[in-house]
């Protein structure tokens, strides 16, 4: 970032483009000119003789030398430069002889072919006859593809070519994961070189040392060579002999988390205008969905004040001032489902309004009263830790994660009370849920009390009986399950010891809720996935819930504002930190090939992993499944898809969870809530046709161990893909949390959870009125029920006469105007101002005028609010102050406060407080509200 006074740098500054803060201050910036040509003194001087020469003195060569003669450039010195030099030269010419790098070849040859036309169509409309040859000015596409054909070229696609990889023999390298010695030991016993390539200098100088006092050589002529770079995996070239190791070869791979100041970003990013464009759906809270049509500045009593333009039904438009930029948000609904947009004065946004107003008081009084009930009705408090317990939890193989352990705390703060728990945890799978689970089981039935565990699907039942048999094995305690898999006659064996109080924990599907299942004294139920169950299943939930402490799990994520919303009303904990060891999935787009997939297939068969195949139509399924048995004979391929008979899914999804099928050949009804951390590698046939969210969800049904996981997206070889599917399928590949793409995509499945914890109905709200207003309304209905008073005051309205606007020569970017217009118009305490004013000088230097009465009014406002002011008018030389019916304002303090002042009384709806010399409004009004603060 560059700052100047006039002509001259004051500073140069490093800054973060995240937050756009200043990082560090730096000494040197090297700007080059952004043309083709250097213009020197030398060749202007040499230009002139040349066109004269060349030209004679035709007239419209005149104002060129006329130029040339005061030492200007001219416009159009890149199609002179030819008369002094002679043709220009390829930049090959330039270069050592050696291979070319092309990204995207077909996009070059593109570019190539667009930019020979328009010399041609320039040199057709410039009539004064100074152009030379197009050929003089650019290589015509014919003489690059000549010079492209005969040199070495490495083409680099986002989407690999059908055909167009190259196959080298070579073996992922060996992990050491941190142990050095083991390292050692196996670089002393190998024949051939090897390349170690670390991340940063102090590491490689380490390991250097380390391998030195093992009495291993290291150095350009020995056998060892450490060396710094970045390079995500390492490999072995068994030929020549050659062993490649990276970072994460030798030390254990890093994850890296989010601070805690800045988890749950996303609905920030969504809600503050960043990446609002024209043509978008937005949410104004008085009037409606409409469009937002772009910013205009208009003359409002004498000063320019700029408006975002809302358009709606009709060709109606709404011209919204800055400083109400709070009452709009961008739509959030879900991926591709467009809502209608309203028609302004019609009344019916305000139904849409009063129906979903409704249907929250009616959610949040149904759920303030099971919640009362529970917490008044007497249940049962669990005894504190006993050295089993404290046992079971250090035998975790797993370092628990921050999440997790609060999850766990509050669990057990829960169960310690008298009153019944009723707790949803929210999570990924795979993220540790089940261990909470499980925590609290084992604490029921060291109380001498029984568990009983409900799964939606039999698989999934079947899953966490395997899981809890396994951890509480070393325990006396007894892990029974109850559902298709089991012949009646052991299940008649499993209730009758139940019963009897012989089975400790049972974990089983909706059969769990048969009259025939009778517990001796059952202290915990744990639900899994309870959105997928049946109307009559939940009803009888309903009622076991009321006497035993209730834990209930879902691996679909919800948005943190709803979290929050309902925080009041029902008992949530949400575990977002992804395990220790957790890898990211390396992800390649690539176009359909048969030797694709039968080499991802067997690269993860030979590691004894398990690979999903999403090919998401029916009709053609078992065609895929048969050329994957052909491509791949050793596997043993399984085909699901939604129209089986439930007892023939259920058989084939419980053969992929055993690892008696290798691979899954399935459209995308693959069960969300299973974890199987054998299957690394997921294949996606016509990724193209997926939204953002789907390929997110359906990557992450791999990489769930501490093992490297692959995505596969397929892509057919003959099609020209679209602008939007090469964007989406881009950002699914270098998604990180700092891409639109990824906060989108997380964003859709939160409003697909909401919907799932909510309940259907909750999902036509909130398409209804947007995620924003809907969390809004739900806040409001919880509070009034509740009889607490709103947070949110109403706001003040200041009409000062000022500019109320950005200037455009000082934030030049749209988006980041609006941005900031969102930011300052959704200040409540003044002290957010200060470090908002300290934010604007670091990124754009100091405010104009406008942008300081911007900041102030900011300021003044939430004075205002925190005084019950609700209206301030600058009318005939005076201030007039209304205040807020409810306001506590003495009127006998008030009267002395106007008293004191020349001109100044009590009117019926306030204050008139005249404007006295030279002092600005905002000064007056800042004098005001201090002397009202003090009186108060």
């Amino acid at each position: 970032r560059v700052e100047f006074y006039g002509d001259t740098v004051e500073s140069l500054r490093r800054f973060d483009p995240d937050t756009q803060r200043t990082v560090a201050p730096a000494d040197v910036l090297a700007a080059l000119p952004l043309s083709d040509v250097f213009a020197t003194r030398s060749l202007l001087a040499a230009l002139r003789p040349r066109l004269a020469l060349r030209f004679g003195d035709r007239r419209e060569l005149a104002p060129l030398l006329e130029s040339l003669d005061r030492g200007l450039v001219p416009e159009a010195i890149a199609e002179l430069v030819p008369l002094v030099a002679g043709a220009t030269v390829p930049p090959w010419e330039h270069l050592p002889p050696g291979p070319v790098v092309i990204v995207e070849p077909e996009a070059v040859k593109s570019e190539i072919e667009s930019v020979w036309a328009r010399a041609v169509e320039d040199q057709r409309l410039r009539r004064d006859g100074l152009t030379p040859e197009p050929e003089d000015l650019v290589l015509p596409p014919r003489a690059v593809s000549a010079r492209l054909a005969t040199t070495p070229r490495l083409e680099v696609r986002e989407i690999d070519p059908e055909g167009g990889s190259v196959h080298i023999p070579c073996r992922a390298a060996p992990v050491y994961a941190g142990d050095v010695r083991r390292l050692a030991a196996e670089l002393r016993a190998r024949e051939g070189r090897t390349l170690i390539v670390l991340g940063n200098t102090g590491r490689a100088d380490r390991l250097a040392d380390v391998l030195g006092e093992d009495g291993l050589a290291v150095g350009p002529a020995a056998k060892i060579l450490v060396r710094v770079g970045t390079l995500s995996r390492g490999f072995e070239l068994p030929d020549p002999g050659l062993l490649v190791l990276a970072d994460g070869d030798v030390f254990p791979e890093e994850v890296h988390l989010h601070p805690p100041g800045r988890r749950g970003g996303r609905r920030g990013f969504l809600s503050d205008f960043r990446d609002l464009r024209v043509g978008d759906y937005v949410v104004h809270e008085e009037h409606g969905i409409g469009r937002f049509l772009g910013l205009e500045t208009l003359e409002v009593g004498g000063a320019a004040h700029e408006f975002m333009v809302l358009g709606y039904q009709g060709g109606d438009k709404l011209k919204v001032p800055v400083e109400a930029f709070d009452r709009i948000q961008k739509h959030s609904g879900l991926e591709g489902a467009r809502p209608s947009v309203d028609r302004l004065g019609s009344g019916g946004w305000e139904r849409v309004k009063k129906r979903v107003r409704k249907a929250m008081r009616d959610m949040a009084r149904e759920l303030l009263r099971l919640y009362a009930e529970r917490k008044t009705r007497p249940g049962h408090a669990f005894t504190g830790f006993s050295p089993w317990q404290r046992e079971f939890e250090q035998a975790f193989e797993y370092e628990e994660t921050p999440d997790q352990e609060q999850a766990i705390g509050t669990v057990a703060a829960d169960m310690g009370a008298a009153a019944p728990m009723d707790r949803l945890i929210c999570g990924d799978v795979g993220y540790g849920k089940t261990e909470v689970a499980m925590r609290a089981a084992m604490r029921c039935v060291l109380d001498g009390k029984q568990v009983a565990l409900l799964a939606p699907t039999t698989v999934l039942a079947f899953q966490h009986w395997k899981t809890f048999r396994k951890r509480f094995v070393p325990f006396p305690v007894t892990v029974e399950m109850v559902s298709r898999l089991r012949r009646p006659g052991e299940i008649r064996g499993v209730l009758k010891h139940l019963a009897g109080g012989g089975v400790d924990i049972l974990i089983g599907t909706h059969r769990l809720l048969s009259k025939d299942v009778v517990f001796r004294d059952l202290g915990l139920l744990i639900v899994d996935e309870e959105q997928r169950f049946g109307v009559a299943a939940k009803e009888r939930l309903k009622h076991l819930k009321t006497t035993v402490d209730c834990l209930a799990l879902s691996a679909t994520p919800i948005p943190r504002s709803l979290q929050m919303a309902l925080s009041g009303i029902r008992d949530m904990s949400v575990i977002e930190t992804p395990p220790k060891d957790r890898l990211a999935i390396q992800t390649a787009i690539v176009k359909f090939s048969t030797d694709t997939i039968g080499a991802a297939i067997r690269q993860e068969l030979a590691r004894d992993g398990q690979v999903f195949l999403v090919h998401n139509r029916v009709e053609s399924i078992d065609s895929m499944a048969a050329l994957v048995r052909r491509l791949v004979p050793e596997a043993q391929v399984a085909v699901a898809h939604g129209q089986m008979r439930e007892a023939q899914l259920e058989k084939v999804m419980l053969a992929f969870v055993e690892g008696r099928a290798s691979v899954l050949v399935s459209t995308t009804i693959v069960e969300n809530g299973l974890d199987i951390p054998r299957a690394n590698t997921i294949i996606v046939n016509r990724a193209d046709r997926y939204g953002l969210a789907q390929l997110y969800q359906l990557r992450g049904r791999v990489g769930r161990s501490d093992r490297r996981a692959y995505a596969y997206l397929l892509v057919p070889p003959d099609t020209v893909l679209s602008e939007l599917a090469r964007k989406r399928l881009a950002a699914i590949r270098e998604f990180s949390d700092l891409g639109a793409g990824f906060r989108i995509a997380a964003l859709d499945l939160e409003l697909r959870g909401a919907g799932n914890l909510l309940g259907g109905e909750q999902s036509g709200h909130i398409q209804a009125v947007g995620l924003d207003l809907y969390v809004k309304l739900l806040e409001q209905a919880t509070l009034e029920l509740m009889g607490a008073a709103p947070r949110e005051a109403p706001r003040a309205q200041l009409n000062l006469r000022l500019e109320m606007r950005i200037p455009e020569a000082y934030v030049p970017e749209v988006h980041q105007r609006l941005s900031l217009y969102k930011r300052l118009s959704e200040i409540r305490d003044r002290h957010e101002v200060g470090p908002l004013r300290a934010e604007l000088e670091d990124r754009y230097g100091p405010p104009p005028p406008e942008v300081d009465g911007l900041l102030r009014y900011a300021e003044l406002r939430a004075r205002a609010e925190a005084l019950a002011v609700t209206q301030v008018d600058l009318f005939a030389g005076a201030l007039l102050l209304r205040f807020d019916e409810k306001a506590t304002v003495a009127p006998e303090r008030l009267a002395r406060l106007a008293g004191a002042r020349e001109g100044a009384r009590l009117e019926r709806v306030g204050m008139r407080w005249p404007l006295l010399g030279d002092t600005s409004v905002l000064d007056s009004l800042e004098a005001l509200l201090a002397r009202l603060d003090a009186d108060l």
